[in-house]
């Protein structure tokens, strides 16, 4: 049992600063996880763990979870089990670290279409974990593991004398990108690091071998790299076995491999927290910077870009060991994956579907359902695609194994 589990089941109702009431209004309430997916069966147990802990905490109420690709169970049939135990209002959150296109778009396509076929039934839907200060302890904890391992191993070293590479998942929304960025600085300049590289697993630049070999040229003797993951599967495996590439090339150099995210007691505060927000109408996603709203500089054309989801081609398709080939996030899979609602936020847009919320999503979504086969799956170019450090996952003739 996970450290976040122990704690969950000892917290008694009266102590839980998230508390969350079993009705609202004459509505029984539900809680809904809705994640990403992936093929790695590892991924999809460390994802169950995390509604598991918020079951153990809430077992005053149902709480359930669904994916929307490349895994089962799909998010439909979570809703349909919190139907079952007699949910009328659920509060579903995205189980992502930043809102990207699929916690802007894909996450309340799903949602709005099944909330229209179920008469009676509201779904409010939560923000990402964010960039939080929660977080921050999580991230710094997997980091303060690595480097304590790396100073039994090898000696003492002070952090001025240690350069940290923090690995994001990368997506084509570069409002995302940046929050990666501002983790890595917060962890940077709180822990007092010698320097700090960025780099991405995919979608985006750079990608782990130039922010690696970029590093590695700084000259510092040892590297942390860190990625900022919530759980494992093929991606982790990428990053590490890239470490294990330029580690090979260098083999005096000291790069040790911190441990990702996945259920630590501040994560799992911070998703507590995410739906406690719904109750309260306070999860106001941040708009500022995001590529739909304004225009942010090198993607002005997607300012008011339609869009839908469409992940009903991979909803529920197996999963296998980590091993195992998985399709790189958003863009590679053949298409962008930045679509979902329509974005009309209150900001001037003009879209096809009028979904009519604001990123505050606090919303019912309870609007008209769309009809996914109807659309031609068009997708705007991510306008970086040709960076010569990205944004392609793997170059090719450099592919690693996918197997030690």
């Amino acid at each position: 049992m996970s450290e976040a589990m122990r704690r969950a089941e000892a917290m008694r109702p009266e102590d839980d600063p998230y508390h969350i009431p079993t009705h609202i209004d004459d509505d029984k309430i539900g809680v809904m996880v809705c994640g990403h997916g992936s093929r790695s069966e590892g991924a999809v147990t460390e994802f169950k763990a995390i509604a598991a802990s918020l079951q153990a905490r809430w077992q005053h109420l149902p709480v359930d979870y669904g994916f929307l690709e490349f895994a089962t169970p799909i998010i439909g049939t979570g809703l349909d089990n919190l139907r079952a135990q007699g949910a009328t209002r659920i509060l579903a959150v995205p189980g992502m670290l930043f809102a990207a296109g699929h916690a802007k778009n894909d996450i309340p396509s799903v949602l709005n279409t099944y909330a229209a076929k179920h008469e009676g039934l509201t779904i409010k839907y939560g923000r990402e974990l964010a960039v939080d200060l929660k977080m921050l302890k999580a991230a710094s904890a997997r980091v303060q593991e690595a480097l304590e391992a790396a100073n039994s191993a090898h000696g003492e070293m002070g952090n001025q004398d240690v350069c940290l590479v923090v690995i994001g998942r990368g997506a084509s929304d570069p409002d995302a990108n940046s929050n990666v960025a501002k983790m890595a600085r917060m962890l940077w300049e709180g822990m007092g690091f010698g320097w700090c590289e960025v780099g991405y697993s995919g979608v985006t630049f750079p990608l782990v071998e130039p922010a690696l070999e970029h590093a590695v040229r700084l000259g510092y003797k040892r590297l942390i790299v860190f990625p900022y993951f919530l759980f494992t599967g093929i991606l982790i495996k990428r990053i590490y076995d890239y470490v294990d590439k330029v580690q090979a090339a260098h083999p005096t150099l000291q790069i040790v491999k911190a441990g990702y995210l996945n259920d630590h007691p501040m994560v799992m505060e911070t998703f507590a927290e995410r739906v406690r927000e719904i109750v309260e109408g306070a999860n106001n996603m941040n708009c500022q910077m995001c590529k739909y709203r304004a225009q942010v500089l090198g993607f002005e054309d997607e300012v008011g870009l339609a869009q839908e989801s469409h992940h009903h081609h991979v909803e529920g398709i197996g999963t296998g060991p980590a091993s195992e080939p998985e399709p790189e996030p958003e863009s590679d899979h053949g298409h962008d994956h930045d679509h979902g609602h329509s974005h009309d936020h209150g900001h001037g847009h003009d879209h096809a579907h009028d979904h009519a919320h604001n990123h505050a999503h606090g919303h019912d979504h309870s609007h008209g359902a769309h009809d996914h086969q109807a659309h031609d799956h068009h997708h705007h170019p991510y306008p970086q695609a040709d960076h010569p450090h990205g944004p392609r996952s793997m170059k090719e003739g450099v592919r690693l194994p996918e197997s030690d």
